[in-house]
């Protein structure tokens, strides 16, 4: 009994030291990864820097050949965005294109808009479709309404309604009327292993440090002082080994 006592006493003056060392563990873990994440972050930054600025043909020639073509003619001043997305870190990057109209504007054809209801050419429309289509197009733009009131131009009263209108018709199928031109995901498929930027695509799923990423690791996160030094981190991620 009395060797259970002593015991028990000794283990109560050891637990607040063990508690203190318990806790310390975990504010170095907590700093540590704290440092890891900010590390990658800024990897990841110059990431898509390099996406949008430098080899935006190359990527979306990985990712839909026919889009990269229309990227490529200056005609169609065609513009990708990239940027980040996901709710965990580390995050995933996606784009989107967009088109720049000069003041122009675009004119999409949708039947769901050239089409009047009540008219001979929406009776029409009811018979080639068949009565089960369209009665699913007419549930999901009431379904598509009741999510998010602003699904027409007639709905448009605000500048901010206007924003709202052009997101959900880029987000839209287009067998539904839309443009079909939301932001897509990238994988690490759609990068070129020749540059460095893959190595860092590839350490952010894997948490694995290439050896090629590690000698220039020192160098790419260096905080910018200015334009010169920027352009060549960019140009370090971007440029083929």
């Amino acid at each position: 009994k009395n060797r259970s006592g002593r015991a028990g006493a000794g283990a109560d003056l050891v637990s607040p030291a063990r508690a203190d060392e318990e806790l310390a563990a975990k504010i170095l873990q907590r700093a540590w990864w704290s440092h890891i994440n900010r590390r990658l972050f800024r990897l990841l930054t110059h990431t898509i820097r390099a996406a949008e600025h430098c080899i935006t043909y190359e990527i979306m020639r990985r990712v839909s050949p026919l889009e990269a073509e229309l990227i490529k003619d200056p005609s169609m001043q065609c513009k990708v965005r990239f940027r980040f997305a996901g709710h965990e870190f580390p995050p995933f990057i996606v784009f989107k294109i967009f088109h720049h109209t000069g003041g122009q504007g675009s004119k999409y054809i949708s039947g769901k808009r050239t089409i009047s209801p009540a008219s001979e050419a929406a009776a029409d429309a009811c018979k080639l479709m068949g009565h089960r289509k369209y009665y699913d197009q007419m549930i999901w733009d009431e379904l598509q309404y009741q999510n998010h009131k602003i699904i027409d131009e007639i709905d448009v009263a605000t500048v901010k309604d206007y924003m709202q209108y052009i997101s959900n018709l880029d987000e839209t199928p287009a067998y539904f009327g839309g443009r079909d031109n939301c932001w897509r995901k990238l994988s690490l498929e759609n990068f070129p292993r020749t540059i460095i930027m893959y190595d860092i695509m590839d350490y952010a799923q894997s948490g694995t440090l290439s050896n090629r990423l590690k000698e220039k690791l020192t160098f790419l996160l260096l905080k910018p002082q200015n334009e010169e030094l920027r352009h060549d981190q960019l140009m370090t991620v971007s440029r083929a080994r």
